[in-house]
């Protein structure tokens, strides 16, 4: 009887210990690179016959060094599946996917965040010390997620996506050197069909005067002196832009970046020597150790970044 009645004791434990919500099984993306199908908003990572799918409807990764967080729901959707054989980007990506392997199991999520934080990817040229962004790393975190599964649920704190490169073109500064200079403003700038680089620059470092040797005139960028403004256009860009009370509307501004105040003796400074030419003046502008910001993301013009040449005349 006693044995009887032990055995009774020790279903009833296990029976209630098996409510569908404690059984952990473990899934783990973390090393796999993520992939992206071009049809559709999906991100996803394959390993052998499972897969982590990410859908994010008509949310734009940023271009920009920047932190969000989006809610899990039936627009960001978190799935997890497993499947009787390898599983490849078709199977994921194709509007009629390929008829094996078949999915086996499916876990979907109920609740929780999806976290991005976005930093740009730089490339450092060792010539000249400049730099230039070539992507963006969006770093993919699920915070208190819920997992849905056909024995109960499974619960993550946080569970590490891991990250989604975007490349991304470096700007052209595709600029001929050759600088023009505001009658009125006094403003500088040298462009191309699609990007200018302007210069605000104080008025008392190009005088009709040559600089002694080795000792140009010098200032700090800022915004209030000497300001400097890339801006990349998605239309032609011509000369008429420049030089008017307020700039046009047209062509429109796609990026613009505005550098950082300089540094006595460290960076963004702004040095001008002045030769004579015949009968007139030639004014080498260099910026040095310039600094390039847009929103939370910066680049660098390097040491000695030759802005251009003005010429001008008594």
């Amino acid at each position: 009887m006693k044995r009887v009645v032990s055995l009774l004791i020790f279903a009833l434990l296990l029976n209630g210990c098996d409510d569908g919500d404690l059984i952990q099984e473990d899934i783990s993306f973390e090393d796999v690179a993520a992939q992206n199908c071009t049809t559709n908003d999906i991100i996803y990572k394959l390993k052998d016959s499972e897969a982590l799918i990410l859908e994010v409807l008509g949310f734009t990764f940023p271009t920009e060094t920047i932190s969000q967080e989006l809610d899990i729901n039936t627009s960001n959707r978190v799935l997890y599946r497993f499947y009787n054989g390898a599983v490849t980007s078709s199977t994921i990506c194709e509007t009629i996917p390929p008829a094996t392997p078949i999915v086996m199991d499916q876990w979907t999520t109920s609740g929780g965040k999806i976290v991005i934080n976005t930093t740009a990817i730089k490339t450092t040229n060792t010539t000249d010390n400049s730099t230039k962004i070539t992507g963006y790393n969006h770093n993919i975190t699920f915070k208190n997620i819920t997992f849905v599964k056909s024995n109960g649920t499974q619960v993550y704190e946080t569970f590490p996506f891991g990250d989604y490169v975007i490349s991304a073109t470096p700007l052209p500064f595709a600029f001929n050197k050759t600088l023009e200079q505001c009658s009125s403003s006094k403003q500088l700038y040298d462009y191309n069909s699609s990007e200018a680089l302007i210069l605000d620059i104080d008025p008392a470092l190009i005088v009709n005067q040559a600089t002694p040797l080795n000792t140009p005139r010098t200032g700090l960028i800022s915004d209030t002196k000497n300001k400097l403004t890339y801006r990349l256009f998605s239309g032609l860009l011509t000369g008429a832009y420049f030089c008017n009370t307020t700039f046009p509307a047209t062509p429109a501004v796609s990026e613009e970046w505005i550098a950082v105040a300089g540094v006595a003796n460290e960076s963004g400074i702004v040095e001008v020597t002045t030769t004579t030419l015949g009968t007139g003046f030639k004014h080498t502008v260099v910026l040095k150790k310039a600094k390039m910001k847009k929103g939370n993301s910066d680049f660098i013009l390097g040491d000695n970044y030759i802005y251009g040449e003005l010429l001008t005349t008594n």
